[in-house]
């Protein structure tokens, strides 16, 4: 397991420390959730830009029920 340092003022460790200790979590947790939940909005803002641009590509679009209809249901 890896261990990494993060240098933090005095400001950024008290108000770090307070909101973990809000949280019930050690600090190590809070910055993994913290930088898991970045990475996730980062994946999901690609996939929507892609699925955009897909989209301006072919703008045709149908209903749900029309789909329902084309899938035989």
């Amino acid at each position: 397991m890896a261990t990494i340092s993060v240098r933090l003022n005095q400001d950024e460790e008290a108000l770090f420390k307070s909101y973990a200790s809000m949280q019930g979590v050690s600090l190590s947790t809070l910055f993994k959730r913290s930088l898991a939940e970045e990475i996730e909005d980062a994946h999901d803002l690609n996939i929507y830009k892609q699925a955009k641009a897909e989209y301006l590509e072919d703008t045709e679009t149908m209903s749900h029920a029309d789909f329902k209809k084309s899938l035989g249901f």
